[in-house]
């Protein structure tokens, strides 16, 4: 009688026919985790793009950098490598459409050296050599395996730390199929991950609809170059994708300046909040430290409203003198009138500000918004107040700054978070607002009073056959301002405010009426001749 025989059980002691031991068991979660090197992150060599990716690229990985003819991407890869040689890490400069010489000018415009990076040019004589050319088999098949098998016999004779490749374009064109695209791509992947190289792969997304190498990459980083109406033109960047760690999302302006690009962070007022006290500190005339209720105060911002040549630039003047008084550090940033009639101004009403100038207390700027990026002056900002200890800020005007944003909506969206930044920062900030008209009804460009923490109104008033000025506070959340209107008067040796005007009519309508008895004020000046 024949018996079946029930073979034993398969175990990794006993695998099936065919089948090895090692490959039976498949590793675990756990041991793959246990195997694999501590990620480590490495600077890209660009502060800002390193502050965007929170500390930088995670190494031994491929990154795809896009961007149009223009952008800076081969600047980019440049600092890259300049970095990792700064660093003691080799790197190669794999270029596939430029020549050496053209990056070698590339660099020389920057003030860079790049004979110590390796620089692989495939563009040379020999593939327009007529004699190489052959017309048996399909181009793409030779010529796509010709240019691979060349750059890892080049990486393997160099074993570079960090490679740049420059560009994806050449490679999609000599590939001819997206099928052979992607495989072609997924091997130089694992090629490189092997070496336990660092790779950006540079592409000038002449195919827009090809995201093959989205899915590919470990990260993507997206640069962007505008064509404005009218100015320079404006750059930002853009992190489509980083896998396995956080990054700042949006999008942030840079520039591509000699030196190399710099990159400004978008500035996120949430990530400085501190408590502040409030303490009231004077603005240097008892006038209107008593229409403000003591002075401004630290740790928040002031918003001068008013029309053309009424002084509001004047007043300004008048509580960052105070200021640097005080011993305390200014910036002035200036973007509608020029450098020589601000100072001569400014000192025909008695206040001079060339010594704070000349040591350095004092730094005024000329902005000119057509040349200047929102993120840009951002970070002027953010250097001036951490770098150099800045505690008085003014913007004259806001009117100006409105020119450099898109649009009113992102105006109030960039003001919120830098007025924001600026009072956790415990900065006392002062916004000048021109309105449009001198007489009736006045208009503003936009109205950015809800995001002030004190609101000054400034008026012209016809009164005994003379144009003079009012000035009233209309809003404060840190004091108990005062609820009257007062004339303001300009002189050589400074801003004076008057007694209350009682019997004051329609102000805040632009079309204001005095009905009461009190005097005017005498400039002191006519009162001398």
């Amino acid at each position: 009688m024949d018996h079946a025989v029930t073979p034993p059980a398969p175990s990794p002691a006993n695998p099936p026919a065919g089948v090895s031991a090692a490959s039976s068991a498949a590793p675990s979660a756990g041991s793959r985790r246990a195997a694999r090197k501590p990620a480590r992150r490495i600077s890209t060599g660009i502060p800002g793009l390193d502050d965007i990716l929170c500390g930088g690229l995670t190494a031994e990985r491929v990154y795809l950098v896009e961007g149009s003819p223009g952008s800076g991407k081969t600047t980019l890869g440049l600092q890259f490598l300049l970095d990792g040689v700064a660093r003691g890490e080799p790197g190669l400069y794999v270029t596939l459409s430029e020549t050496a010489d053209e990056l070698d000018a590339v660099a020389e415009s920057h003030g860079w050296s790049i004979d110590a990076i390796d620089i692989f040019e495939l563009a040379s004589d020999e593939v327009l050599d007529p004699d190489a050319q052959q017309s048996v088999l399909h181009p793409a098949e030779v010529e796509l395996g010709e240019t691979t098998r060349g750059v890892m016999e080049h990486v393997d004779r160099a074993r570079p730390v960090r490679v740049v490749f420059d560009s994806l374009s050449e490679l999609r064109l000599l590939a001819q199929n997206p099928l052979r695209y992607r495989r072609q791509i997924l091997a130089l992947k694992q090629f490189f991950a092997a070496r336990a190289c660092t790779v950006l792969l540079l592409d000038d997304k002449t195919n827009q609809a090809d995201q093959h190498l989205h899915s590919i990459a470990h990260g993507v980083i997206s640069l962007e170059q505008i064509a404005q109406e009218f100015g320079k033109e404006r750059r930002r960047v853009n992190i489509l994708k980083l896998r396995g760690v956080k990054y700042r999302g949006g999008y942030h302006d840079y520039a591509l300046e000699t030196g190399g690009l710099r990159m400004f962070p978008r500035l996120v007022s949430a990530e400085h909040a501190t408590f502040l006290t409030p303490v009231a500190r004077s603005t240097g005339n008892a006038g209107l430290d008593e229409l403000l209720g003591g002075g401004l105060v630290a740790g928040t911002n002031t918003l001068i409203v008013g029309p053309s040549g009424v002084g509001k630039t004047s007043v300004t003047v008048r509580c960052m003198l105070a200021a640097l008084e005080r011993g305390e550090k200014a910036a002035f940033y200036l973007f509608d009138e020029g450098m020589g009639t601000f100072f001569a101004r400014s000192q025909s009403l008695g206040m001079d500000l060339h010594p704070y100038l000349d040591s350095g207390q004092l730094a005024v700027r000329h902005v000119d918004p057509a040349e200047l990026s929102p993120g840009e002056f951002a970070q002027m900002l953010r250097d001036a107040v951490e770098s150099d200890g800045v505690a008085f800020i003014v913007i004259d005007s806001l009117n100006a700054y409105m020119q450099a944003m898109p649009g009113e909506q992102y105006l109030t969206l960039q003001m919120h978070e830098l007025l924001a930044y600026l009072n956790q920062k415990g900065v006392t900030t002062a916004l000048v607002l021109g309105e449009h008209g001198t007489v009736g009804q006045e208009q503003r460009d936009v109205d950015l009073s809800y995001l002030s923490d004190s609101t000054v109104l400034l008026r012209f008033f016809e009164a005994g056959g003379k144009l003079r000025r009012a000035i009233t506070v209309i809003k404060s959340r840190t004091a108990d301002h005062a609820q009257t209107i007062h004339e303001m008067l300009l002189q050589s040796h400074g801003i004076e405010i008057g007694a209350p005007l009682l019997g004051f009519e329609g102000i805040l309508t632009g079309l204001p009426s005095y009905r009461g008895d009190t005097k005017m004020m005498v400039s002191a000046d006519n009162a001398a001749r």
